[in-house]
């Protein structure tokens, strides 16, 4: 595996000092997201993998086809292929079959005026045919002899043209492109076995705090299972990563320290939950403060308002810090407007913005300006065939069944005001996201 990594020069004061009306205490969304993508740089680790092994992976170069595809003008249809220029205008054609085209296996004849052959599907087109006609269409098929219906066909039909779906010498996928099923067909169709790809992003994450147990411990007066972890592995899990789960950190300074350390010497970018909100108890500011450039951010946004962002070094190494607030709807809401896109760009890839729709929302929504609000909704389609979106009742952004009701994301921007009944909103779908 051939690593070219780098790191990034540019600090994080560089980066915000050129944001206009910067105020860590009220961040808008966009702008959080704009500092972040800013400051991120990708990583530059790539290996060769069969293609059978690249789906999901981003490719780490441009794919260029050393062939036609297809190679030769050939056949869309069982049927007959046969010249153009010998069809009747306005009358029925009969023509002579003189011999067989199969799929691999070319008819090597010459077909005259007047002439045509049977062909399948994919069959190699003969010289001077251009046309093909179905055989469903035909009239009066025989071993020797075919009759064309006037009007049925005109010149060229149902030919796939040589380089119709790729050309040599084109591009044929992109560097970038987060590799699917299609992808893997398209590198087949060009005979391409191996492909250089980038490696895994490694995402070490951990929650902090001495309220939270794990799956299997006894859950004392007071506390909780910790769901955050289990979130998060599962949308680290949807993006292609890595993962390194630390389980549950306390919250005593030196514990804290380590698991820093240890992420930082062992991951890319470490994701943290819960302390990043003022707290008697939360040390995790201090310690993340303590070991590199990091902000501290009061987000215009609900639910997620408190969030920690930079980078910390331990021993010659570094990884982006992405700390999370602790309430779990909090954590998946921060996650996918905040830090799934910083992901994929340190992945290289090249990713468009998930789209918005709009639907009519089924109740009044009640928001006030100057934040953004993403709440939990359920999209469907109503008696007039149009999209309208639902909330799943309460929004407390403790409550994670919601969360798993809830087939979308109501997104009320930044200046927008309460929302009437049968008004428009935008709604991003989970299906491709969660």
């Amino acid at each position: 595996m051939m690593n070219t990594n780098k790191p990034h020069q540019a600090s994080l004061h560089d980066v915000v000092s050129c944001q206009s009306d910067y105020d860590p205490a009220a961040l808008p969304v966009q702008q959080a997201q704009q500092i972040i993508q800013q400051f991120i740089a990708p990583i530059h680790a790539i290996e060769k993998l069969a293609i059978r092994q690249a789906l999901g992976r981003v490719l780490a170069a441009d794919i260029v086809s050393g062939i036609n595809v297809p190679a030769h003008d050939n056949s869309a249809m069982d049927g007959y292929a046969l010249r153009g220029g010998d069809l009747a205008p306005d009358a029925n054609t009969e023509l002579n079959i003189i011999g067989t085209a199969f799929a691999g296996r070319a008819f090597d004849g010459e077909v005259s005026q007047g002439e045509c052959i049977r062909i399948m599907t994919g069959g190699v087109m003969p010289r001077h045919c251009d046309t093909v006609i179905p055989q469903e269409f035909t009239l009066h098929a025989s071993e020797l002899a075919v009759t064309i219906p006037a009007g049925k066909i005109k010149p060229g039909d149902n030919r796939r043209l040589k380089g119709e779906d790729l050309m040599q010498g084109k591009t044929a996928l992109l560097q970038g492109k987060i590799l699917r099923p299609a992808d893997l067909g398209l590198l087949a169709s060009l005979g391409i076995a191996e492909v250089p790809v980038q490696r895994r992003l490694r995402v070490a994450f951990f929650s902090t705090g001495d309220e939270l147990r794990s799956l299997g411990e006894t859950l004392d007066e007071g506390c909780v299972y910790d769901s955050n972890r289990y979130t998060l592995y599962g949308m680290l899990q949807r993006l292609g990563c890595d993962v390194i789960d630390m389980g549950v950190i306390k919250d005593e300074p030196a514990a804290l320290k380590d698991a820093f350390r240890s992420a930082c010497e062992n991951a890319d970018a470490i994701i943290t939950s819960g302390g990043v909100s003022v707290g008697a108890a939360d040390y995790t500011k201090q310690i993340m403060a303590e070991l590199g450039d990091v902000a501290f951010w009061t987000i215009g946004m609900r639910p997620g308002r408190p969030m920690a962002f930079g980078k910390i070094h331990s021993h010659g190494k570094h990884a982006y810090l992405f700390g999370l607030p602790g309430n779990p709807v909090a954590v998946m809401v921060t996650f996918y407007f905040l830090v799934r896109d910083a992901l994929l760009h340190m992945m290289g890839a090249k990713c468009p913005a998930l789209p918005l729709v709009r639907a009519a929302s089924r109740s009044i929504i009640r928001k006030r300006p100057g934040r953004t609000e993403y709440q939990r909704g359920i999209l469907s389609v109503g008696s007039d065939g149009n999209l309208q979106v639902a909330i799943t009742g309460s929004q407390g952004s403790g409550i994670l069944r919601s969360m798993s009701e809830a087939n979308c994301m109501v997104v009320l921007q930044h200046d927008q005001a309460n929302v009437a009944a049968g008004e428009a909103v935008d709604v991003m779908l989970f299906e491709g996201l969660l």
